[in-house]
């Protein structure tokens, strides 16, 4: 099995030893992303629709660098700080998709990297 990283300077940097993606037997998978701005380095956090908006751009910016679209997801997991964000986040997120949505989780958890209220990660096909 061959593998190949998926590195692009539009969405942020691993913070850690893992990579934004990976592409391994016809899929993509990749790391979860939150709405870190790759231009300023600052974080999104004026609102959880802004910060939903910054974290979709940051998975459209991985899925692009392996020149892929929303198309070729298959399956999301949506962390959340807490689940009362549930229906302004999946608006947001829903925005991004159209016809046939990924299948999906939705978690709240305790804590998320850097105090963010949000972080998506996507696995995706390489052909449709």
């Amino acid at each position: 099995m061959s593998k190949q990283v998926i590195k692009t300077d539009q969405a942020p940097a691993p913070i850690g030893p893992y990579n934004q993606a990976i592409i391994a037997n016809g899929f993509l998978f990749a790391s979860g992303q939150v709405a870190l701005n790759p231009a300023t380095g600052e974080l999104e956090l004026s609102g959880i629709q802004a910060e939903t908006h910054q974290v979709m751009k940051n998975v459209l910016s991985v899925l692009e660098a392996a020149n892929l679209t929303p198309d070729h997801v298959v399956k999301t997991t949506i962390f959340l700080s807490d689940m009362s964000l549930f229906a302004q986040v999946n608006e947001v997120y829903g925005s991004y998709f159209s016809g046939q949505y990924p299948a999906r989780e939705t978690v709240a958890v305790k804590g998320l990297p850097r105090g963010v209220n949000v972080e998506i990660s996507v696995t995706a096909v390489v052909q449709l």
